[in-house]
Parts: C-alpha cells; sequence; structure tokens
C-alpha cells in the first residue's frame, strides 16, 4: 500500500501541470495579403509587426513603406518566404494564390470578408494572433456603439428607402450584390440595395436592367471616372443622373474596405442619402422616363446578373 501511495505520488509530481502548458502561438512577424487586415493590424496595435503588405495598402500612412508581396491576382512567395514571416494573413478567395506560401511550411490564416459581423471577427482573430485580444475586443465595441450612434438618428421607420447602386466598374458594369458589406451599409445608412436581386457579393449587372431599376442614388467608386461616361448608355438613361443624384466616393476604401474605417464610410452614406430627401420616387413617375422596350425586359428569363467570371475590380482595395 504504501509504496503504490509513493508511486502515484511521484506520478503526480511529474505530470505537467496546467501552468507548465505551451502558451498561446503568438505572431510577431506578419505579412498581410489584403488591405483590409492590413488596418486590422494596425488597428489593434500590432502594426510593428507587419512586415510585409500588399498592392493598395495605404492606410496607415506606416503601411505604404513595407515591402510589397502581392496584389489580389498574384502573391510573390519568394519574397514572402525572405521576410521570415511567423504568419502570413489573407481572405479566402485567396486561397488559391496562396498555395506557394504554404507549401513553403509558413501558415497562412484565412478571413472572410463578405459582411459586417465578418469585419468584426477579423479583428478579434487578427487582435487573438498577435496577442492583442483585449484590444481588439475594445475596438470592436467602440466601433459598434459608433455604428449604434450614427444610425440612432436615423427614422426607425423611414417612409421611403431610396435605392441605391453602387457602381464598381462601367466595362462591363459592376456593383454589389445582397451578399456584400456593402449592401449591410446601404441599409444601415436608410438605403436599400438596387442590385438586391443579385445573390453574389459582387457580379456584373445588365445594362438594361440597371435601366429598368432606374435607381435613386448612384455612388461611384472613383476609379471609375464615371462622369466621362454619363452622356452615354445606359447611364444618360437614368433618373438618378438626370436628378443629379451622382456621388463619387471621396474615398473608396471607407465603403468598399470592410476594415475598422468602415464607420467612415456609413456616415458618408448617411450624409448623401440626406441629399435626396423629398425627391419623387413614385415608379409611375420614372416609368414615364423609361423607354418601353426597356420596361418590356424586366419580364426577361436569366436576370439581371451576369457572373463575375473571377473579375473583381473592388478587390485590391480591400
Amino acid at each position: 500500500m504504501l509504496l503504490r501511495s509513493l508511486a502515484l505520488a511521484g506520478l503526480v509530481a511529474f505530470a505537467p501541470s496546467a501552468s507548465s502548458a505551451a502558451p498561446p502561438f503568438v505572431a510577431q512577424r506578419v505579412v498581410s495579403l489584403i488591405p483590409s487586415l492590413t488596418e486590422d493590424l494596425f488597428a489593434v496595435g500590432a502594426g510593428s509587426r507587419v512586415v510585409g503588405v500588399s498592392a493598395y495598402s495605404d492606410y496607415p500612412p506606416q503601411a505604404r513603406h513595407l515591402p510589397v508581396v502581392s496584389s489580389f491576382a498574384a502573391v510573390n512567395a519568394e519574397r514572402i518566404v525572405a521576410l521570415h514571416p511567423d504568419v502570413v494573413v489573407a481572405i479566402d478567395a485567396q486561397q488559391n494564390l496562396a498555395r506557394d506560401v504554404t507549401r513553403a511550411g509558413i501558415p497562412v490564416r484565412y478571413f472572410r470578408d463578405d459582411s459586417l459581423e465578418d469585419v468584426y471577427a477579423n479583428l478579434r482573430g487578427i487582435g487573438a494572433l498577435v496577442g492583442r485580444t483585449a484590444q481588439a475586443r475594445a475596438l470592436v465595441a467602440r466601433l459598434r456603439a459608433r455604428t449604434a450612434a450614427l444610425t440612432g438618428a436615423l427614422p426607425a421607420r423611414p417612409a421611403h428607402r431610396p435605392s441605391v447602386f453602387v457602381v464598381l466598374g462601367t466595362a462591363p458594369v459592376f456593383t454589389v450584390g445582397r451578399g456584400s458589406y456593402i449592401a449591410s451599409l446601404i441599409a444601415l445608412a436608410g438605403g436599400s440595395n438596387a442590385a438586391a436581386d443579385v445573390n453574389a457579393p459582387y457580379a456584373r449587372y445588365s445594362a438594361e436592367a440597371l435601366v429598368a431599376r432606374q435607381p435613386d442614388v448612384l455612388i461611384v467608386d472613383p476609379d471609375v471616372h464615371l462622369n466621362e461616361s454619363l452622356d452615354r448608355a445606359p447611364w444618360n438613361a437614368l433618373r438618378a443622373v438626370r436628378d443629379h443624384h451622382v456621388y463619387t466616393l471621396p474615398d473608396a476604401a471607407i465603403l468598399e474596405r470592410p476594415g475598422p474605417r468602415y464607420n467612415d464610410g456609413l456616415a458618408w452614406l448617411i450624409e448623401t442619402l440626406r441629399k435626396t430627401e423629398g425627391t419623387t420616387t413614385v415608379m409611375d413617375r420614372a416609368q414615364q422616363h423609361i423607354p418601353r422596350t426597356v420596361l418590356a425586359l424586366r419580364g426577361r428569363p436569366g436576370g439581371p446578373a451576369q457572373s463575375a467570371g473571377g473579375a473583381q475590380p473592388r478587390a485590391g482595395r480591400l
């Protein structure tokens, strides 16, 4: 009995305790393959650990001086390996592009970026990855609070929600669908997405369907230079153009980049949609300006949206 007790005591003495468990992984050197995650890293206080970024990583200003290792269409695995990162962060859409990085033995952590909730989840995930969990949680709380303050000033049940069409490309027309985080911001700002019939987050949109939809407002990426095309079809057939309800983003990133500055985009959207208050949006009146041949397209099989075919003009700046 005594020998058994001594043996058990010895096992307890040499058993690993909770205090001797391996500490959680904390990345000290991080490469970011997408601008939104670069912003997340800086926002949680880990900017000094970022050793490589993607093209269009322009915020905060410090990010502009870091080595560029990727675009949305390509990843330079050799350059990444040379930077000796502990981890690479990317979005789900980049899994194929980052295969060579994984083959080189560098772990890649992927994040979703399609919804507003993804913005919060990504900040928490980035925070945990770099040992800034508390800071990330506090930041998410502040972001939610500002969102609540911005939306709290809007009518709970607006009499009308202006329909908004986001122009991300013109040849072909490219926009945001119902699954996009941008569509969530439009709804929070008191509007409705004119391309809500598109199931994909981002997709091509037929010119005929755009004219048939007659959105109240056009929100335009500044790189599109839509003003140069407003006198041509389909834009010259839109009521929004005739009513001068075409608004170019002052900085595409505040709306198109799902990161910690999204409230700046939301505030701009709210102010922009206020400018359209009082505009007549009765469908019968709108139809007076639409050619009958275009109206007939509403019953056309196949719907207005076309597959994006992998080409996403918005993606490089995310």
